[in-house]
């Protein structure tokens, strides 16, 4: 497929409103094992936004942001079955080391990296799902099944968090959560939350060991690890593990060491981008399977229009949301 494409990139890392153009690029051609996808939407996620802020080296003299997307598979490069020609399907990865991702009417990308979409899912919740629902599926069930487990999600109002919740309750896990804000934790109750607690309570501990009984919480899911190990640590059952995906406001965290050996717990951590392409289609297969029967909320706050990505990356960057910012092709 030839001819142009209407793309949002940046060639130098600053604010969006400065950094941000919007125009016209050659349409990307498939490579061996890649699929070109023709993009419906474009998700935007902090990591996009920190990125083109500059939290890392862009690594590429332009950069066509975001990492998920959802649309139809256009045309398929050497060694891809040709019979995936015409399938709705979500992207992940789509600017993880690479130059070029979803902010973009086509994307040309590895065929491991594209998941199927069910038809009964819009594509503005199917850019919604790369980076949040992997990451949350990964969490809950990256170790095993969960079934009869007691859960401690963390920040049960963040996109991740919430997710995780829906797919432990799902898979046969009691969730417990914690959230800064219990005006909002009725929206972690419907998420299928047994119990919400505020995290600043100073009876956190006692009240998350009672409310999990026996044997206890096993598993803890946190995006902020550094801030909350010493509770999770006195939280956690012995023999439980406990998983990180993110420590922002403490990176570096001073580690108890011997009160993990003598319960005998396991600290793990996810990095969504680095899951094995098998990894990764296992998960995407639960997610779409809750989202076929319906029983997984991905709610989506805003939906922009792709030459309005500047906008989008500002409602990010303003925090407090309850749902995903997507951009539709122009």
């Amino acid at each position: 497929m030839t001819g142009m494409m209407q793309a949002v990139w940046y060639e130098a890392n600053g604010a969006a409103e400065d950094v941000l153009v919007s125009g016209e690029m050659p349409v990307p051609a498939p490579g061996a094992g890649e699929v070109l996808v023709r993009l419906q939407t474009s998700g935007v996620n902090p990591s996009d936004v920190k990125a083109r802020a500059g939290s890392r080296p862009m690594g590429f003299p332009r950069v066509i942001p975001h990492s998920d997307g959802a649309g139809i598979v256009a045309a398929v490069g050497a060694g891809v079955d040709s019979a995936m020609v015409g399938s709705r399907v979500f992207v992940r990865n789509g600017q993880w080391w690479r130059a070029f991702g979803t902010a973009a009417q086509f994307i040309a990308v590895e065929a491991g990296c594209v998941h199927p979409l069910p038809d009964i899912v819009g594509f503005e919740i199917g850019a919604a799902l790369g980076i949040p629902a992997l990451t949350a599926a990964c969490a809950v069930l990256k170790d095993g099944p969960v079934v009869g487990r007691t859960i401690l999600v963390h920040g049960g109002n963040g996109s991740v968090a919430r997710l995780a919740v829906q797919i432990a309750v799902e898979c046969g896990a009691t969730v417990i959560a914690t959230t800064g804000d219990m005006a909002r934790a009725d929206r972690i109750i419907e998420a299928g939350a047994a119990h919400v607690f505020d995290y600043h309570d100073p009876d956190l501990v006692q009240m998350a060991t009672r409310a999990a009984g026996t044997p206890g919480v096993t598993r803890i899911i946190d995006p902020e690890c550094g801030m909350n190990i010493a509770t999770s640590l006195d939280i956690i059952a012995e023999r439980g593990v406990i998983v990180g995906y993110g420590s922002v406001q403490q990176p570096v965290p001073e580690l108890p060491f011997l009160k993990m050996m003598f319960k005998n717990i396991t600290l793990s951590s996810i990095l969504v981008y680095l899951l094995r392409d098998e990894e990764a289609a296992t998960h995407a297969g639960i997610i779409g399977d809750m989202l076929t029967r319906q029983v997984l909320d991905v709610p989506v706050q805003e939906i922009l229009p792709l030459h309005q990505a500047a906008r989008a990356h500002q409602l990010i960057e303003a925090g407090n949301r309850n749902g995903a910012v997507i951009l539709t092709m122009d």
